[in-house]
C-alpha cells in the first residue's frame, strides 16, 4: 500500500516535518520520519480499524474462478472439534489476540560524539596516498640527467681541452728549476707558494697563534659544519641566498689576501706598487 492510499494523521505529519526541518535534518530524512510517525499516530487513535486493515492485508486472496465441486467442498461446514474431556490439556493458542506494537527509536542523524565525555573528536589516518595516485605529476625537463653519456662526455671534453692548453703553454714558456738553496743567502722577498700566501699575509696583521691556528681552524670547522647547519635541499640560487653570500665572502677574503701577497709585497715583505716598483712574483 502506497503512502497516498494509507490512513495517516496529517496533522502529526506536518508538525513532525516542520520540527525536523527546523532542527536542520535533511528533507528526505525528515519526510520519512514524519510519515512513520503519522502512520503510528493514526493506528494508535484507531486500533479497531488498524487491526482490521492488518488482517485484510495478511489474508490470502481467493482464486478468481472455481469449479462447482470445489465451491461445494469449500462451502461445506467443517466438523466440530470434540469437546475436551477431563484430564486433557487445553490447546495452545497459535496467534496472539492482538498484535503487539514494536517501536524502534528514531535515527538521530547527528555526528557521533567522542568516546570520552568532554573530549575532542579523534580521527585516524587510514592510508597515505602519494600524489601520483591522485594525479600524474609531470617532471620538468632537465630535472634528471643520465651520467652516461651526458655528464661523462662533458667531463672528458673539458679534460682534453685542459690537457691541450697545458701542453701548448709548456711548449712555448720555459720553466727551469732554480739554483740549489744557499743557507747563507736568503732570497728577499721570501714568499710561500701562492696557495699559502693568504696565510702569510695574515701574519702581517695578527699574532702567529691567531693567523696560523685559530683562523684556519675556524674556517675548516665551519666548512665541515655547513652540511649539518644548512639543510635546504633546493639547488636554485634564489633559494640559497645566505649560503651563496657566505661562500662569496669567504672566497673573496682568501682571493684578496692571495693577490696582495703575490703582487703588492716586495723586499722585506713591505708594501709596494707593482706599476712603479716592479712585480716581485715568481711562478
Amino acid at each position: 500500500m502506497s503512502w497516498e492510499e494509507a490512513n495517516k494523521d496529517m496533522a502529526v505529519y506536518q508538525a513532525t516535518l516542520d520540527a525536523q526541518l527546523a532542527a536542520g535534518v535533511d528533507r528526505k530524512i525528515a519526510e520519512g520520519r514524519a510519515r512513520s510517525k503519522a502512520l503510528r499516530a493514526w493506528r494508535e487513535a484507531h486500533p479497531e480499524e488498524a487491526a482490521a486493515e492488518a488482517a485484510a492485508s495478511a489474508k490470502p486472496a481467493a482464486p478468481a474462478a472455481a469449479t462447482p465441486a470445489a465451491a461445494a467442498t469449500t462451502a461445506a461446514p467443517a466438523p466440530a472439534a470434540p469437546a475436551p474431556t477431563a484430564g486433557t490439556p487445553l490447546p495452545v493458542a497459535t496467534a496472539a489476540a492482538s498484535a503487539t506494537k514494536r517501536e524502534a527509536p528514531l535515527p538521530t542523524g547527528g555526528v557521533p560524539t567522542a568516546a570520552r565525555k568532554g573530549g575532542e573528536d579523534k580521527h585516524r589516518l587510514l592510508a597515505l596516498v602519494p600524489p601520483e595516485g591522485i594525479q600524474r605529476v609531470e617532471r620538468e625537463q632537465g630535472d634528471r640527467v643520465n651520467t652516461w653519456p651526458h655528464l661523462l662526455i662533458e667531463e672528458f671534453v673539458a679534460m682534453f681541452v685542459l690537457l691541450a692548453g697545458m701542453a701548448i703553454f709548456s711548449t712555448f714558456i720555459n720553466a727551469p728549476l732554480r739554483e740549489l738553496a744557499n743557507p747563507n743567502l736568503t732570497p728577499n722577498p721570501s714568499k710561500a707558494p701562492w696557495y699559502f700566501l693568504g696565510l702569510q699575509e695574515l701574519l702581517r696583521y695578527f699574532h702567529p697563534m691567531v693567523a696560523g691556528i685559530m683562523i684556519p681552524t675556524f674556517i675548516l670547522v665551519g666548512l665541515a659544519a655547513v652540511p649539518y647547519v644548512d639543510r635546504n635541499p633546493s639547488t636554485r640560487p634564489g633559494d640559497r641566498k645566505i649560503a651563496l653570500t657566505l661562500f662569496t665572502i669567504l672566497f673573496m677574503f682568501g682571493a684578496t689576501l692571495t693577490i696582495i701577497g703575490s703582487f703588492f709585497r716586495g723586499p722585506g715583505y713591505n708594501w709596494v706598487w707593482p706599476w712603479t716598483q716592479g712585480v716581485f712574483f715568481e711562478l
